[in-house]
C-alpha cells in the first residue's frame, strides 16, 4: 500500500453519512414499503429483527465501504474525482453486481431500483466527502 494515505476522520464520517443516507433511503418517508413489498417482507417481519446485530453490522459494513473508497480516491483528491469515483463506484460496481445477482435470483426490477439506487446516491456522498476532506 505504498503511497495510500488514509485521513481516519473523513473516513468516520463518511461511514457515518452512508449510515444516515441508508436510514432516510428506506424510512417510511422514502423507500420502506416499495423495498419491502419488492423484497416480500412484512412490517412484522422487520419488527422481528435483532435491530442492533443489524445496524451494528450495517455500521461496521458501511466503515469498511469508506475505508475502501478512501484507498481508490486516494491523496490526491478533490471534489470532482471525489464525486466521480463515489458515483463510479456505486453505479458501475455496487449497482450492476446486485443487478446480476438479482437477475439470477429472478428478483424484481423495483428492488434492485430501490437498492441499487441507495448504493448509487451513498457512494456518491461518501465520494464526495472524501474527495474534499483531505
Amino acid at each position: 500500500m505504498d503511497g495510500v494515505q488514509i485521513h481516519y476522520p473523513a473516513v468516520l464520517a463518511a461511514a457515518a453519512i452512508g449510515f444516515v443516507i441508508g436510514g432516510l433511503w428506506y424510512s417510511p418517508l422514502a423507500f420502506a414499503k416499495p423495498w419491502m413489498q419488492a423484497a416480500g417482507l412484512t412490517e412484522e417481519q422487520t419488527r422481528r429483527a435483532s435491530m442492533g446485530k443489524v445496524f451494528g453490522l450495517a455500521a461496521l459494513a458501511h466503515l469498511v465501504m469508506a475505508f475502501n473508497l478512501a484507498a481508490f480516491i486516494g491523496p490526491k483528491a478533490s471534489l470532482g474525482f471525489g464525486l466521480f469515483a463515489g458515483f463510479a463506484a456505486g453505479l458501475g460496481w455496487v449497482a450492476m453486481s446486485l443487478g446480476v445477482i438479482y437477475l439470477f435470483e429472478q428478483r424484481p426490477l423495483k428492488l434492485w431500483l430501490v437498492n441499487a439506487g441507495y448504493q448509487v446516491l451513498a457512494y456518491t456522498v461518501m465520494g464526495a466527502l472524501l474527495g474534499v476532506w483531505r
